[in-house]
């Protein structure tokens, strides 16, 4: 078999397509699949047991839905070799089985983009990459629309995208007659809170992916978070299910309540979907197709549709076409030179702020915080805290199961943290304590209140914002997206922007003594 291997397909863990096109023309006689679990790729950044566990159980689920097929696969599991890297292992297993050719679809991460292909020039074999069917835009369509543009703009790639596709169109028009339904999309919870909700599907662990968490357990007990309550879909067949769990029963609430948040209920209406999307087990086109069939079939109305296509044909498009447009120096910037350690109770939850505690305790137990949560609360706090923009996205990497290097990274670097500037998004998305209050229950049982900067009650999120807004005064006072921001700076007195400097000064010094390791060793 070794000196008669063709192609030798390589599938990495974010790659699990059964009709990838890197398996077309596969002949079972001629080629096989390798994939491959190194401990290093959940070392380089703390992975959360939750991350980890998902990415292993997929892998496997899917290498056994493979071999189903008759074909053969080289898998190396984690605990049944040594390699330090995963460019170790395919070093090692070139030199036995020597095909004549590696096939590939691109990587996610830039680093892997540019280490398999050394790796394979080093054993003398051929790369090859296959065009990728995954995504509605490819690199050049995306390098075509950005060109000529100094800056990036969601709605304008949304609306090129919606137009080309056809989707939720009409004679050239937007359905509804609005390209966006934002402002019937801001809804919160009164005091009753969300009432019953619809649980989410679950899928509990079988007995191979019972093995993989007892494995996660030993191996990487000194990762953050646990395995508890651990019920993600992991294959084709239970993505599926997901994905018509969530479009008839969340989908109808998910607009009007997409950006609410409740203590102690980390679904809400959200789908769920992300980390199957992201592992390739669905793709875009047949999520976004059964949200617009849902509307067609009046079982959701079109703020929710259209609210939740954005994300997926518009956001997660955009954002991996800023990935590969602009790395590595994205993962350098720092356009407001954030300086500060990122503080230790990100890989805790141990803190007073009742939002965070929820947000980050959620998170590293779960794997999973929906998009507010990352965004306006652990987003945010580090923004105005001023964490520097690399350290909170090694975090947010480590923390959840949807995370590939290129969605995340510029969700965070550029969105939430705007490192880059502006290249993304036109303004920071900062607001106070108050933003908080409006969209949760948190305040209401937290000792800290929201429309105090000062003083021992002062919320740290209203204190950090006022003092955000001094410290950057010079840059967005000016700004047509913010002026209104900064000139109720200009109304406070000049004791008051004092006395928010000296407690936002004690708080950073504070939170930097409580700070740790970037990477953390494992216990």
């Amino acid at each position: 078999m070794a000196d008669s291997l063709r192609n030798l397909v390589l599938v990495l863990g974010d790659q699990l397509d059964l009709d990838s096109a890197a398996f077309d023309g596969f002949e079972p006689a001629r080629d096989a699949v390798w994939m491959a679990e190194v401990a290093h790729e959940a070392g380089q950044v703390w992975s959360t047991q939750a991350r980890i566990a998902v990415f292993l159980a997929a892998m496997r689920k899917f290498r056994e839905a493979l071999r189903a097929r008759g074909w053969t696969v080289h898998y190396r599991a984690l605990d049944q070799h040594e390699a330090p890297t995963l460019e170790a292992a395919l070093a090692a297993d070139l030199a036995t089985l020597r095909p004549a050719r590696v096939l590939a679809l691109e990587p996610g991460e830039w680093r892997l983009a540019q280490s398999l292909p050394a790796t394979c020039a080093a054993a003398g074999v051929e790369w090859s990459l296959r065009a990728d069917r995954h995504f509605y835009c490819d690199h050049d369509d995306f390098r075509a629309w950005a060109k000529g543009r100094r800056e990036y703009r969601l709605e304008f790639f949304y609306r090129w995208l919606r137009k080309r596709e056809g989707v939720l169109m009409q004679g050239g028009e937007p359905l509804g007659g609005r390209w966006n339904f934002d402002a019937d999309n801001r809804g919160s919870f009164d005091r009753r809170g969300p009432g019953l909700l619809p649980a989410p599907r679950a899928f509990p662990p079988d007995a191979g992916t019972r093995d993989v968490l007892a494995l996660v357990a030993e191996r990487f007990a000194g990762h953050p978070g646990g395995l508890e309550g651990f019920d993600w879909p992991l294959d084709r067949a239970q993505a599926l299910q997901a994905l018509d769990d969530f479009i008839a029963h969340r989908l109808p609430l998910f607009g009007r309540y997409q950006d609410a948040m409740w203590e102690g209920e980390p679904w809400l209406y959200h789908s769920r979907l992300s980390a199957a999307m992201n592992l390739r087990l669905l793709g875009p086109r047949e999520v976004v197709d059964a949200a617009v069939a849902a509307y067609e079939a009046g079982a959701a109305p079109i703020e929710a549709v259209e609210g939740f296509v954005r994300q997926v044909l518009g956001w997660r498009e955009f954002v991996r076409g800023m990935y590969w447009l602009r790395m590595p120096e994205f993962l350098d910037d720092n356009a407001l030179d954030a300086q500060q350690p990122l503080p230790g109770f990100y890989w805790t939850a141990d803190t007073d702020m009742a939002c965070l505690r929820d947000a980050l305790g959620q998170s590293l137990r779960l794997g999973y915080a929906h998009h507010i949560q990352r965004l306006m609360v652990i987003g945010l706090f580090a923004q105005l805290l001023g964490v520097r923009p690399r350290e909170i996205h090694e975090w947010f990497l480590a923390a959840y199961v949807d995370a590939v290097e290129w969605v995340e990274l510029p969700n965070v670097l550029g969105m939430s943290q705007f490192a880059d500037g502006g290249r993304m998004v036109s303004k920071p998305y900062v607001a106070s304590g108050r933003y908080i209050e409006r969209m949760s229950n948190h305040c209401a049982g937290c000792r800290f209140k929201p429309g105090e900067a000062t003083g021992a009650r002062a919320c740290p999120f209203t204190t950090l914002y006022w003092d955000f807004l001094d410290r950057h005064a010079d840059r967005f006072a000016a700004h047509p997206r913010t002026a209104l921001q900064w000139k109720h700076l200009a109304g406070k007195a000049g004791a008051e922007i004092e006395g928010i400097r000296t407690q936002a000064a004690a708080l950073r010094e504070r939170l930097a003594a409580g700070s740790r390791p970037r990477h953390p060793p494992a216990a």
